[in-house]
This record gives C-alpha cells, structure tokens and sequence, in this order.
C-alpha cells in the first residue's frame, strides 16, 4: 500500500503537502506527517483513508491494494493474508473488483477466460504486424532507397513495436495456459 500511494501521488505530480490539503479540503484530513509515514510503512491506513486517497489520486481503491512494485521479488507467499499462494497480481485485482471468487472453480474459469482474451489480442498483433510487412514488401526497392525517409521510417517503427508486442502476448500466453494446466493438475 505505501508503495501505490506514493507511485500515484507522484504519478499525479503532488507533494505530499499537496495532497494532504486535497484531503482536507473534502473533509478527510491526513496531515502530511501521517501521510508521509503511510508512505514509510510505518502507519495503517485505515478502509475510509484508502478509498479518500484513492478518489484524490483519481484511482480505486482495488487499484491501491493491489499495487504491487515493480521491482518487488517474487514473493515468497501470497500477496496478502489469508489469499492462496499462486494468486498473482492481475487475479487479485480482479477478485478485489468482484470479478471472480477464488474458490477452484471460480479460479479455472477466470484462467480460462483470460487465455481467450490473450489470444485475441495475440492474433489481432499478429495481423497488425503482417499488414506492416506487407506494406514494407509493397515498397519494395523504394524502401531501400529511402530508408531514412520519415513515412519508412515509421512503417519500420509500427513492425519493431508489433513484434515486441506479439513477443510479449505470446510470453503472456504460455504463462497463462502453463497456470491453467497447473489448476487442472491441482483438481
């Protein structure tokens, strides 16, 4: 928590100072000293400061629960008290928004979900970047001649972000269907 207070305050551009006035002036006031040790981990933040700081950080209070560094290590056990150990980030913000349970069955099929919507968006960067291509292979000779012409050079841009783009849906894949196999192994 004291991590996504901060990213998002500075995400937002506010001092500390800043946002304790914001939180005063909508009658929820956390002095900068109380919110400084929210951000130090050395002060709780109470249900009613999560869901005021998260509304002055234009965000949710999911969101700020379920903020994890990202150069945090893998950890060691679960996310929080009393969650299943292989509950990772993305599940855990989904079941904070009421978007599935996380009994077993709930689980496998939110998985299941998940990996269709993975590959639909891996097959629509698969045809983005075939498109890309064939526009590079249109050009033919023309793209050689030009190379640092700015319509080529951004057409050479569009194919380098498409395939990391692909690269990263199909990482995102094989995670996800090796998870899948790891419920339906556990069952």
């Amino acid at each position: 928590m004291s991590d996504a207070i901060t990213h998002y305050r500075q995400l937002r551009e506010l001092t500390i100072d800043e946002l304790a006035y914001v939180l005063l002036m909508l009658d929820h006031p956390i002095s900068a000293d109380a919110l400084a040790e929210m951000e130090r981990c050395t002060r709780s933040v109470t249900v009613d400061d999560l869901v005021a700081i998260a509304y002055v950080l234009d965000t949710t209070p999911a969101v700020l629960l379920s903020h994890i560094p990202i150069d945090m290590p893998e950890p060691e056990g679960p996310f929080a008290t009393g969650l299943p150990s292989d509950v990772d980030q993305t599940e855990l913000r989904a079941w904070l928004e009421g978007k599935t349970r996380l009994d077993h069955q709930s689980r496998v099929s939110w998985w299941k979900e998940r990996l269709a919507r993975l590959r639909v968006r891996a097959a629509h960067h698969e045809e983005q970047l075939q498109g890309a291509y064939a526009e590079l292979r249109e050009l033919g000779d023309l793209a050689d001649q030009e190379a640092d012409a700015p319509p080529v050079r951004r057409l050479q841009w569009r194919i380098q972000d498409g395939e990391h783009a692909l690269n990263q849906s199909e990482v995102a894949l094989a995670l996800t269907e090796h998870r899948l196999d790891s419920f339906r192994e556990g069952a």
